[in-house]
């Protein structure tokens, strides 16, 4: 099975920590955010992974190589400039072969401990040209609970509210690679035209899954794996 990583992000809201590194490389418990993914795809059956990255490329190729310490066979899909998300894996995607396996895609600062065989068998058997994990979306903020009268009657902490959210996880077949931008992002012309004909398929989850976006995501990742709520290998 092969998977596509997006790694080119600059993380500028994870500064001082990117000033010498792209962001997929910033650390928790001493491990850098890929290798966190990287142990996670090959336990789900990964092989072969593509690092699709631009920004301190070489940090990632001086610390990952070609894979044979992690068991995968890596290699890198390196940008020149800037090209988008849907860019980079247009350009990740066309040095991969396609055969009876679709092929995964993910962005680098994801982490998370789904089980990605069932996202496969559900994209397969919808027979989609893409297929989107969504997980629940959390307010950042606590609830106050009012009733009719102004009174408040509870309070909840961060509570799951009825709408989800692109996790960053995708299964993509053949199909999708002519409908990828040569530069910008997929979820701003790919997705939303694959939905428009009925090709876009959802995988709902309620997996542990973090974005890394800030240095407070960062030490929620961390509190998760101490608390074993978060497991990987």
């Amino acid at each position: 099975m092969q998977a596509i990583v997006l790694a080119g992000g600059r993380g500028e809201r994870l500064r001082p920590f990117t000033t010498d590194r792209p962001k997929a490389m910033v650390e928790i418990h001493g491990t850098p955010l890929l290798a966190y993914q990287l142990r996670w795809l090959r336990e789900q059956g990964v092989t072969e992974v593509v690092v699709a990255c631009g920004y301190r490329h070489e940090v990632l190729r001086e610390y990952f190589g070609d894979g044979g310490a992690w068991d995968l066979r890596i290699s890198y899909s390196v940008e020149e400039e800037p090209l988008g998300r849907g860019g980079a894996l247009k350009r990740a995607m066309q040095s991969l072969r396609f055969d009876s396996d679709p092929i995964l895609g993910t962005n680098g600062d994801v982490i998370t401990d789904l089980t990605l065989p069932p996202v496969i068998e559900q994209h397969r058997r919808a027979g989609a040209a893409a297929t989107v994990v969504v997980t629940p979306f959390r307010s950042p903020y606590g609830i106050i609970d009012i009733d009719q009268h102004d009174r408040v009657t509870g309070f909840r902490e961060k509570p799951e509210l009825p709408y989800w959210i692109n996790a960053g996880i995708y299964v993509f077949s053949r199909e999708v690679l002519p409908h990828l931008p040569e530069r910008g992002d997929h979820e701003d012309t790919t997705f939303p035209e694959l939905a428009a004909r009925g090709r876009l398929g959802a995988y709902r989850s309620r997996a542990f899954w973090r974005g890394v976006d800030t240095v407070k995501d960062l030490a929620e990742v961390a509190r998760a794996l101490e608390e074993g709520s978060l497991r990987l290998a």
